[in-house]
C-alpha cells in the first residue's frame, strides 16, 4: 500500500490501470475526498489541494474535519491470540488495555 501525508492527513494511493492514473482517497475523515493525477508530481499537487480544500470547506460550514475516535475498540480474535496477548501484557507488567494500546500505536505509526 502506498500512502501520502500532508498537514497531518493521510491518503491511500492506488494505480488505476484502466485510466492510467494514480488515485487517492483521504483516510480518517467522515467525508469522501478523492483526487488523482497522471504523474507522481501531479498526484502530490492534487493531494495537497484536496487536503487544503477539505479543511477550508469544513471551516466554512462549521464542522470538525477529523473523524472522532471514542477510544473504545471491540475486537474479535482467536482465543489463542487473546491468550498470547494476555501473557505478553502480564510479562510486560501492564494491563491488556495498556499493552494493546502501545502495540496498536506502534503498528499504526510504524
Amino acid at each position: 500500500m502506498n500512502t501520502m501525508t500532508h498537514k497531518g492527513y493521510a491518503a491511500r494511493i492506488e494505480f488505476d490501470s484502466r485510466d492510467n492514473i494514480f488515485v487517492g482517497h483521504l483516510a480518517g475523515i467522515r467525508d469522501i475526498v478523492g483526487f488523482h493525477g497522471d504523474s507522481v508530481s501531479r498526484l502530490r499537487s492534487a493531494f495537497k489541494e484536496a487536503v487544503d480544500d477539505y479543511i477550508e470547506t469544513c471551516k466554512k460550514v462549521g464542522k470538525d474535519p477529523q473523524r472522532p475516535a471514542s477510544g473504545k475498540l471491540m475486537l474479535r480474535i482467536p482465543p489463542e491470540s487473546h491468550a498470547a496477548a494476555l501473557r505478553a501484557a502480564e510479562l510486560a507488567g501492564k494491563s491488556l488495555n495498556q499493552w494493546a494500546g502501545e502495540v496498536l500505536r506502534e503498528a499504526a505509526h510504524g
